[in-house]
């Protein structure tokens, strides 16, 4: 039997990037998908779809359920819990994975950016998470995943907008924990040591392939969150990196995009590089 044999997993932007890796890891260990993004129509300039996504959880011999959703619309989300209630009976996982980036000072940050960042991040992940809870308290078990970093004041300048939404995302994850922990919910961040391999890495110029990592890092870092009992964690704000070696991993060059390269790193003490959008430069220490 796999590991998530018979856990349903709601994944949000899940038609590319992290999110379709994630979704492809946890199909492989047994879980029900729930191919959760905007995207049905093909795009040369952003590939990707739900029902692409869904079509490769399939050939895993998963279950798969693409949902057009647009996270900004309070009533979309709750239809997309819904329709994955009728259709699996349950909730048992909640990946807040889609998000907006916007990595420019605040004299470049325009209201309707500022509305973005907060709407697809932050409220987003409150709204779904909301949305889900009644499911995993019935069956006192569930697991909830926000895509977003410890609070980490070095992380502000020149992304004051983007920060505000990331690090409120990490304040549902430590403030839920402790809401739903009675029920056997765990509630926590997750966040790769250094920047991976996106279609928003590509789009805003934040270095090469040479700097990134593959998606495939915060999958399997995520595959280990949820096998795992739901408090074992819950109310942490995670690093890739540290549950991979909780795991047993310790070769991380198997995730980076060029053999040889040299990831940048966007969190902790040795993390060396100030990253704008469109530029990267080193910061000596």
């Amino acid at each position: 039997m796999k590991s998530l044999e018979n856990k349903v997993a709601i994944i949000t932007g899940a038609s590319r990037g992290v999110g379709k890796a994630v979704a492809l890891k946890l199909a492989r260990e047994g879980a029900s998908i729930v191919v959760a993004a905007k995207t049905t129509e093909p795009n040369p300039k952003l590939p990707g779809t739900i029902y692409d996504t869904a079509k490769e959880v399939e050939k895993l011999g998963s279950q798969a359920l693409p949902i057009k959703v647009n996270l900004r619309n309070a009533d979309e989300i709750e239809r997309m819990v819904e329709k994955t209630l009728e259709t699996f009976g349950k909730v048992d996982i909640l990946i807040n994975n889609a998000g907006a980036l916007w990595w420019y000072p605040v004299l470049e940050t325009p209201p309707n950016r500022f509305d973005l960042v907060m709407d697809v991040n932050v409220r987003a992940s409150f709204l779904c998470a909301r949305a889900v809870l009644p499911s995993m308290i019935k069956q006192k078990w569930g697991h909830i995943v926000n895509m977003s970093p410890p609070i980490d004041l070095a992380m502000l300048p020149n992304k004051v907008a983007y920060s505000i939404s990331k690090f409120g995302m990490t304040m549902i994850s430590h403030g839920l924990a402790e809401e739903v922990r009675e029920h056997n919910i765990g509630v926590q961040s997750l966040w790769p040591a250094t920047i991976v391999e996106s279609q928003a890495s590509i789009n805003f110029g934040l270095g090469d392939p040479s700097h990134w990592r593959k998606p495939e890092i915060l999958a399997d870092a995520t595959y280990y969150i949820v096998k795992d009992e739901p408090l074992k964690r819950t109310g942490k704000a995670l690093i890739d990196e540290e549950v991979l070696r909780e795991a047993g991993i310790q070769d991380f060059d198997q995730y980076n995009c060029v053999p040889g390269g040299n990831p940048i790193r966007i969190v902790g003490p040795q993390a060396a590089w100030n990253v704008e959008a469109g530029k990267t430069k080193r910061e000596e220490k």
